[in-house]
Parts: structure tokens; C-alpha cells; sequence
């Protein structure tokens, strides 16, 4: 049976003296820091994999028509 945060709290650190709590706290965040510095030193993906998506979509279209189009589109008056 899985033992709640709350639960370990009211058991076990509650009464622990203030300056004991502290020391608790102090050990968590560098515990949590330290992992949160390995973890973001590992990528989740590189931006590497989106090389190539989606290139179906621009087959058969000129990058520059499409430019210039766009840019006609915002000198268009909206209705």
C-alpha cells in the first residue's frame, strides 16, 4: 500500500524539532536540484528528428510565389 506525502509528514516529520525539519528541507531541494540538473543535461529529443517533416506539404510549391502571396495577402482590406 502506497504511503501518502501527507501521511509520511503527519508520521514521521511532524515531530521532528524545527531545526531537524530544516535540515530535511535542505536535503530535499538539493536532492530535487541535483536531478533537475541531469535531467535538462539530457535533451528529450534533438531538433534534429524534424528534419524533413512535413516536406510533402511544399512539394510542387515556389518558396518565393508563396513569399510574395503572403505578402499581398496583408495589404488585402479584411471584410
Amino acid at each position: 500500500m502506497a504511503t501518502s506525502a501527507a501521511e509520511v509528514y503527519d508520521e514521521h516529520v511532524r515531530a521532528l524539532p524545527a531545526a531537524q525539519r530544516l535540515e530535511l528541507v535542505a536535503l530535499i531541494a538539493s536532492e530535487l536540484a541535483t536531478e533537475r540538473e541531469t535531467a535538462s543535461d539530457k535533451p528529450m529529443h534533438r531538433l534534429t528528428e524534424l528534419e524533413g517533416l512535413g516536406k510533402e506539404i511544399w512539394e510542387g510549391i515556389d518558396a518565393q510565389e508563396y513569399v510574395n502571396r503572403l505578402r499581398d495577402e496583408w495589404h488585402e482590406p479584411t471584410p
